[in-house]
């Protein structure tokens, strides 16, 4: 690919930001706050919109319900394009609340099985309100103990969530079913890989697909493999972009491994998966407990597009030829000299050509915004997860 077709492929890229990312977040163990934080969704979806004026890829601000809870839900979309983005994925919350102790949609009790599937489909409510395309699900849902609960029946009940949900989704709406490992249960959880989620989008139908969270596997998963597969039979819905070392850190993306960044971008790129038109969702999901939101979240986006710009540089024909013919090391050089590629100054050149700064970084640093949101955001309840 030539250096003009990387760019203009670049310039398509969108890579959604989280709304609870720019509010307080961290462990279970502690929280540290920060000043300037968010106090609403209002002033997140504006710290969204300063993330993409200085890095241009990044238009849609995905929600959390109910942390980003409003009365009004088409106000808060208008809001969102006033700042110049718009509002994506809608997500749910079934997990912080007591009544989810033994599960939410999994629980062996009707009532609380009701009261989870109804706020799902508050949430496809909230979609129909704001224009979101997506509705997020991802379930704490599972046991602690052998014999704890029927492990069938949990998933029979799940089942039937996910198709009165599935039902209520409109022509242009989908459903994300993302999966975890373990935590909070630890002997089984109900959506706990790939396969499981890929199980049940394939028993409901076209409009549901699965989420990859790159922090939800087993140490030594090979990720890629997983974006292949689910390439290749039209159900990968969405990733959540994010780092790990040892579980679900929610670390920047790349910070940990940006060689297996760039793996999974290379099955996007030969996938023909990268731009927009073919409905993937590039979202990150994170955590920034001990450094600055904005910068960290600015940092991101830069990682998922070096790694997509390497990705673009495999030469495919050398590849290609050097697979046919079983010449595994060039098969790999041709991986490696794309990656082992300094892409910075090409998308340097390609931000100076949008009329963005060359370091996005750099450039927020300087505008003054920190300071700014430091001043006026003194009082009131800052945002935060709950924890």
């Amino acid at each position: 690919m030539t250096t003009d077709a990387v760019k203009a492929a670049l310039s398509r890229q969108e890579i959604e930001l989280p709304s609870w990312a720019f509010g307080n977040s961290g462990t279970r163990f502690k929280v540290f706050a920060q000043p300037g934080v968010p106090r609403s969704p209002e002033e997140k979806i504006a710290d969204a919109a300063v993330v993409h004026r200085y890095t241009g890829v990044a238009p849609s601000v995905a929600l959390h319900i109910p942390w980003d809870k409003v009365d009004d839900y088409a106000a808060l979309a208008a809001y969102a394009k006033e700042q110049g983005v718009r509002l994506g994925a809608i997500n749910s919350n079934v997990f912080q609340d007591d009544d989810y102790k033994l599960g939410s949609v999994t629980n062996p009790d009707p009532a609380v099985r009701r009261k989870a599937t109804d706020h799902l489909l508050e949430c496809v409510d909230i979609m129909d309100a704001t224009g979101s395309r997506d509705l997020k699900l991802w379930f704490s849902d599972g046991t602690n103990y052998p014999g704890q609960d029927d492990i069938q029946d949990r998933q029979d009940r799940l089942a039937t969530a996910l198709k009165e949900v599935y039902d209520r989704l409109g022509d242009d709406q989908r459903m994300l079913l993302e999966y975890k490992l373990f935590e909070p249960a630890f002997y089984t959880t109900d959506v706990p890989d790939w396969g499981t989620s890929y199980a049940h989008c394939l028993e409901l139908g076209p409009k549901a697909t699965v989420c990859i969270d790159t922090g939800h596997h087993a140490p030594g998963t090979n990720i890629e493999f997983i974006v292949a597969f689910l390439l290749r039979t039209k159900k990968l819905g969405a990733f959540d972009f994010n780092s790990r070392f040892y579980a679900d850190d929610d670390l920047m993306v790349g910070a940990a491994d940006p060689f297996q960044l760039f793996r999974i971008m290379n099955e996007i790129v030969r996938g023909d998966a990268l731009d927009p038109e073919r409905g993937i969702a590039f979202m990150l999901d994170q955590c920034h407990n001990i450094e600055e939101k904005i910068p960290a979240i600015i940092r991101s986006v830069m990682n998922v597009q070096e790694a997509t710009a390497k990705a673009l540089l495999v030469d495919r024909d050398v590849l290609r030829k050097a697979q046919r013919e079983g010449d595994v090391l060039g098969a790999n050089a041709a991986l490696m000299d794309a990656y082992n590629t300094d892409v910075r100054p090409l998308l340097a050149e390609l931000r100076e050509s949008q009329g963005l700064d060359a370091d996005p970084v750099a450039a927020y640093k300087r505008s003054g915004y920190f300071e700014q949101i430091t001043k006026d955001r003194v009082g009131g309840e800052q945002a935060g997860w709950g924890a």
